[in-house]
């Protein structure tokens, strides 16, 4: 069972409500979206060919038990799921950080979904799947990036239409100055209308200085 792996790398987790812990990175090469704001453009066709037991033994000799598989989009590659049913069965603790184009409905119950739902300013809005919606958990979590007003109003309206509040954890991740998104979630919260919802800055973009490939 082979799987093509862009990298591999330790640091702490960036974003999510796991954010700041200790996470080895499975990041699978291939992407079937090209979002405007895509930072891991590399992803899409840099990789080597692994078999599943050498990424157990890669994940093992990284002596940390949360694990992100992550791409590009992991999912694109099925055996990616072979992948997080061993690593599950080994009790480690599995995040899949997938752009929702692709249905989740069949991955294992006991992994972490955080699934980006496209707001307008990706380009790529109309490629969702959006009965993903359906089969999330409440231990998973949706992130909308968020680049202008357009997309803050527009991913209020899809919290509302499609009763995310409750469903799943709630992130929206500023591509623009973050004290303006904060600006804009408090402001509909003095109207009457707040969301559920957390701010999902990238703290490794803070921490590390020298780049950010392997961060």
């Amino acid at each position: 069972m082979i799987i093509k792996i862009c990298e591999f790398f330790s640091s702490i987790q960036g974003e999510s409500s796991y954010a700041g812990l200790p996470c080895f990175f499975i990041r699978l090469t291939g992407c079937n979206l090209r979002c405007s704001y895509c930072d891991t453009t590399y992803a899409y066709d840099e990789g080597t060919d692994y078999s599943i037991a050498e990424i157990i033994e890669k994940t093992v000799q990284s002596g940390i038990r949360l694990v992100e598989i992550t791409g590009g989009e992991p999912l694109m590659q099925d055996n990616s799921r072979l992948l997080i049913d061993k690593l599950i069965a080994l009790d480690y603790e599995v995040l899949i950080e997938t752009n929702g184009s692709i249905s989740i409905k069949e991955l294992n119950k006991k992994a972490v979904i955080i699934m980006d739902i496209k707001t307008p300013s990706s380009g790529v809005t109309e490629k969702m799947d959006m009965q993903n919606i359906d089969y999330l958990k409440p231990t998973d979590e949706v992130k909308f990036v968020i680049s202008d007003k357009r997309d803050f109003d527009w991913t209020r309206d899809m919290i509302r239409d499609y009763k995310l509040e409750g469903r799943s954890k709630i992130l929206l991740s500023p591509i623009l100055e973050p004290e303006i998104l904060v600006r804009w979630m408090l402001e509909i919260g003095a109207i009457g209308t707040p969301i559920k919802a957390r701010l999902n800055l990238q703290i490794h973009k803070y921490i590390f200085k020298d780049g950010l490939r392997g961060r």
